[in-house]
């Protein structure tokens, strides 16, 4: 077996190919994943193919070649691009807590702006060894031991809020186009749907109790669910911080 077939498939893993032919167009991998990542902002998944996205660059297909080996390393790209978007939280006057929860809405936000992450990002294997992966878990890690966390804790700490936000933020934005192909408001989806879950949760009654706090004024027309949703995550995000807590930790 060759060295490249035992190499560990992933963008992050090999050399990139060198030169191009004099017949290629000047494209860069910069270009490549920024028209990439528009297509798929505005088209999801399903349209993003080699040939598409070569057509939209003016470029064949095989000339993405030299910059990518295939249309996963390309999707790897892509995701890293995106939380390329992401500011490194950095600890201010009032400590880390706010830095992490501000670093929390910014990571939900970006995902909701990309809802076709919610398809992806379980299939991204090696998304920890990719650059703006790299530098928010050094900003994060070094966030939680400058303030006072052990490495384990912080790990632990790192682990525990990604693995809640990216979790809460891709069933966010898988329900976000749930509505969207439906052509109905999230209000609308809602109060279409209410009264089936409530009929099947009745030999439920934990369950069922919940239900009926659905009432006509909950889900009123000009209700923010976007705002209710953010309420209750920054709630959620709080009690994760205080069971992170070192200082909070002390007295148990």
């Amino acid at each position: 077996m060759s060295e490249d077939e035992q190499q560990i498939q992933s963008v992050w893993t090999r050399q990139p190919a060198r030169g191009r032919r004099r017949d290629q167009p000047a494209l860069s991998r910069e270009q490549i994943v920024s028209e990439a990542l528009a297509l798929l902002d505005s088209e999801g998944t399903e349209a993003l193919s080699m040939r598409k996205l070569g057509a939209r660059l003016g470029a064949g297909a095989t000339s993405l070649y030299t910059h990518v080996a295939n249309k996963d390393e390309l999707m790897e790209l892509v995701t890293d691009a995106v939380f390329g978007e992401l500011t490194p939280p950095v600890a201010g006057p009032d400590g880390w807590r706010p830095a992490m929860v501000s670093f929390t809405r910014d990571l939900r936000e970006m995902m909701l702006r990309h809802p076709w992450l919610s398809t992806v990002l379980g299939e991204m294997g090696l998304l920890y060894l990719a650059p703006n992966m790299l530098r928010l878990n050094e900003s994060v890690l070094s966030l939680l031991e400058d303030a006072g966390f052990t490495p384990d804790d912080a790990d632990t700490a790192v682990t525990v809020i990604f693995s809640f936000v990216i979790g809460m933020a891709l069933s966010e934005a898988a329900a976000q186009v749930t509505f969207r192909r439906s052509g109905l408001t999230e209000v609308e989806w809602f109060r279409k749907l209410m009264p089936a879950a409530e009929v099947a949760a009745r030999p439920y009654p934990t369950l069922h109790r919940r239900y009926l706090k659905f009432d006509e004024q909950t889900l009123a027309p000009d209700v923010d669910m976007h705002q209710i949703r953010s309420s209750a995550f920054d709630i959620q995000v709080g009690r994760i911080l205080d069971g992170l807590d070192p200082e909070l930790r002390k007295d148990r």
